[in-house]
């Protein structure tokens, strides 16, 4: 994968470009955006090989806007990251806990660090990216104004670290999707993700989903999503076991798109393993 090039959302030192860090290794270029929608055009558009965006946090919840956008582009899922987020106080040089007034970070960051902002008393200021904050406070060196971002961030932009490990919770993961135009073969310990609707009528989700049950396909995830253009109904975005070209897999879907109003498969992609970090789960030997 030498030569690719990854979009993400945020600056340098963002948890998006750790993830893609942890995916890739150093063998890519990373291309930070400003906003999601960004990433996915750069893909679309050539400007990308690949993006890296996050979908899911165990404490904070889903990425609504993520979602959101998968439905709208035509991107494959080509491969998932789980990254375990450690969050730190970060200020500048001379600057104290106690002397704190303001934090600024991102908003899902606020959340997964609610109880501890709470208890240090300061404003708290959303901004659009962990990183970015980082790299602002860097540039106006106010000693009141504290950032909740990485580690990796406290070092690029060389800020001082005033408290560690800041999350309400130490089971802290945030799930990230690898996007790509390209689909990938199987490897035998693979999910499916796919979005599908159902008629408004009792027992209809009950009917769509039964064709996994019956197989013994086991569902890892089931959310719902509200369809923009139709008031209080609703597309559902499901993980799976198994790949597309599985035939028991297919024989399911196959079974589901005569139940649905809508279904559209994501992609296929391998199970993440934290033991392949950096080697792109699989390579170009694996699709690209």
């Amino acid at each position: 994968m030498r030569g690719r090039r990854v979009a993400f959302q945020g600056e340098r030192g963002a948890f998006t470009e750790e993830a893609a860090l942890a995916y890739f290794g150093d063998s890519v270029e990373l291309v930070p955006m400003r906003t999601l929608r960004e990433v996915f055009s750069a893909v679309e558009g050539g400007g990308a090989d690949y993006a890296v965006i996050p979908i899911e946090n165990t404490l904070a919840g889903s990425v609504g806007e993520a979602y959101d956008l998968l439905l709208e582009h035509e991107l494959r899922v080509y491969g998932e990251v789980i990254l375990r987020v450690e969050h730190h106080l970060l200020s500048v040089e001379g600057a104290t806990l106690e002397g704190i007034r303001e934090v600024w970070s991102h908003p899902q960051a606020i959340d997964q660090c609610r109880r501890f902002l709470e208890s240090l008393g300061a404003n708290v200021v959303p901004m659009w990216n962990t990183a970015a904050a980082a790299k602002r406070l860097a540039e106006v060196r106010d000693a009141r104004v504290a950032v909740i971002a990485s580690r990796r961030a406290a070092e690029i932009y060389g800020l001082r670290i005033l408290a560690s490990h800041v999350e309400d919770d130490s089971n802290n993961y945030t799930r990230f999707f690898v996007l790509s135009k390209e689909s990938r073969p199987p490897t035998g310990d693979d999910l499916t993700s796919i979005i599908f609707s159902t008629r408004h009528e009792p027992g209809a989700l009950y009917r769509c989903l039964e064709p996994f049950a019956e197989r013994r396909i086991n569902l890892t995830k089931i959310e719902s999503r509200p369809v923009r253009s139709r008031p209080w109904e609703y597309n559902f975005y499901v993980d799976i076991v198994g790949h597309v070209r599985d035939p028991v897999v297919s024989e399911a879907l196959d079974a589901l798109s005569r139940r649905a109003t809508f279904v559209r498969v994501l992609g296929s992609y391998p199970k993440w393993r934290p033991r392949d970090a950096g080697r792109g789960q699989g390579g170009a030997g694996q699709g690209g």
